[in-house]
């Protein structure tokens, strides 16, 4: 299984959609790895400049409802993937783009607005975010202080994200 949590890129904008965390120009690349360098590049957002070499340090994305709406692709989650980003946490997620997030082995965690909101108050302070996955809780901090939040989580998807991913989770049971 992956290893979840770390430094928190936080996105403050609703509807970010799949064209905006790999541009379709990309899609007709082979491999994950070609994907890497394009994480983000056209997404428009005040103060967010995708070339940052902290977002490359963040392993982590916290954003606001209807994540990765539009065009229904696998390489939105592969190129947070290839750049180690294996969490996104938002109020809501695109249905498709919350199954690929799944289906490769990487966590979508769906919190109300208003955690959303508290955990927004650590932005501006470099803040971690570390998952326990077996019991379905987070804690974002910073410097002493800090928050914990549960979250619910289907037992199929927690097994898919167990297994590493759809393909590992069907060879083990097929």
């Amino acid at each position: 299984m992956k290893s979840f949590g770390g430094k928190v890129l936080f996105l403050d904008r609703a509807d970010i959609n799949t064209d905006e965390v790999i541009p379709a120009r990309f899609l007709t690349e082979i491999s994950k790895e070609a994907l890497k360098p394009h994480m983000l590049e056209d997404l428009q957002l005040e103060g967010f400049d995708p070339g940052d070499p902290k977002n490359l340090e963040s392993k982590v994305i916290v954003t606001r409802a209807n994540f990765g709406c539009g065009s229904s692709r696998e390489h939105a989650p592969w190129v947070f993937e290839i750049n180690d980003i294996n969490v996104v946490i938002a109020p809501s997620f695109a249905r498709i783009f919350r199954q690929n997030m799944f289906n490769c082995g990487m966590l979508a965690i769906e919190l109300p607005e208003s955690d959303i909101s508290r955990l927004f108050t650590y932005k501006s302070s470099g803040a971690d975010i570390a998952i326990d996955f077996d019991n379905n809780s987070l804690r974002i901090s910073s410097g002493n202080e800090g928050s914990s939040f549960n979250y619910l989580i289907a037992e199929f998807d927690k097994a898919l994200v167990r297994a590493g991913g759809w393909v590992e989770f069907a060879d083990a049971k097929y």
